[in-house]
């Protein structure tokens, strides 16, 4: 009785067998993305990690946070020379402050009267010189006194007038210099702060963490890798006696083998020797060493449509007849 139970099964799993296709190793590849690494530009310890390897992310999500008290100091220097400068700029345009313009015209009046009384004085003795009424010597000493009250007086208004109107332009530019050079130090701090914040460049997977809480990032290092999604494509490792007529541009059809769906259709986009044996793509190299081995690369028609699949899987390649 289980004699004849088996024989049934057998001869239906003979039949299923002989139906299947056989695919030929030699058209075997590989579900293929572009790589892509994260790196630091500033260095800091790992904060916060907040995705795990074989995440799918999107392009501006936060995977990693650093921890950079630098930053912070910087920021506190360059807002304070900000604040700084920009006052430096602000007196040299609007001038002296009230209580010193109050000041300066106090002391132009004060100058005016002594000038006023030196121009009188000056003026008697003049005439008294012309009656001999007085020496030579004691009109030139009031002269003299006349000639020193006015040059006061003149430089006491010149001061006024550049309290009211501001420093002189030259003044204004280096002050106007000082403030856009501190404002520059506060922008670059800004950016340096944006990179404790490490972001997603593109929709991406997450293949590896290469650093742990607490670890330090230096400057280049790729703290996460992974793969991009829309960067679907499939390679193969054909021998030059397989070749026959792949050339870029040849329409063909692809066969994911873990999925029992139909055939994506693509296009060849690239044939190129390989350049290291170490790279064949094939589950099951059996190549001659004597023939060239070369690398063929298909891009699907539909991109979307295959944005699912798994990178490294085993698909097979399938010729337009």
């Amino acid at each position: 009785m289980k004699i004849k139970n088996i024989l049934p099964l057998g001869f239906l799993l003979i039949l299923i067998s002989c139906n299947k296709k056989k695919i030929d190793p030699a058209f075997m590849g590989k579900i293929e993305r572009d790589q892509i690494s994260v790196v630091t530009k500033v260095p800091g310890n790992v904060e916060k990690i907040l995705v795990l390897e074989g995440d799918r992310v999107k392009k501006g999500d936060t995977l990693i946070v650093l921890d950079i008290p630098e930053v912070d100091a910087k920021k506190q220097q360059a807002e304070g020379a900000f604040k700084s400068a920009e006052a430096q700029y602000q007196m040299a345009i609007q001038g002296a402050t009230a209580g010193q313009l109050k000041q300066l015209e106090n002391k132009v009046g004060g100058l005016k009267e002594q000038f006023d009384f030196a121009k009188k004085s000056l003026d008697r003795l003049e005439k008294m010189l012309q009656d001999s009424l007085v020496p030579q010597q004691q009109f030139d000493e009031v002269y003299a006194k006349y000639q020193g009250a006015r040059n006061q007086y003149e430089a006491a208004k010149t001061e006024l007038e550049e309290a009211k109107t501001g420093a002189r332009i030259e003044q204004q530019t280096m002050a106007l210099g000082q403030q856009l050079q501190a404002s520059g130090a506060i922008s670059e701090v800004g950016a340096a702060e944006k990179e404790k914040y490490m972001i997603a460049p593109q929709d991406m997977a997450v293949e590896n963490i290469n650093l742990k809480i607490g670890e330090l990032a230096l400057p280049g290092y790729p703290v996460i890798g992974g793969y991009i999604d829309s960067s679907v494509h499939f390679r193969f490792t054909i021998a030059e006696e397989k070749l026959g007529n792949i050339q870029p541009g040849k329409e063909v059809k692809i066969k994911v083998l873990y999925k029992d769906e139909e055939l994506i259709p693509g296009k060849v986009t690239a044939v190129k020797a390989l350049s290291a044996y170490a790279n064949i793509a094939t589950a099951y190299p059996d190549f001659d060493m004597q023939q060239t081995l070369f690398e063929v690369f298909v891009h699907p028609d539909n991109p979307e449509e295959v944005s699912g699949l798994i990178t490294k899987a085993t698909v097979s390649l399938e010729l337009e007849k």
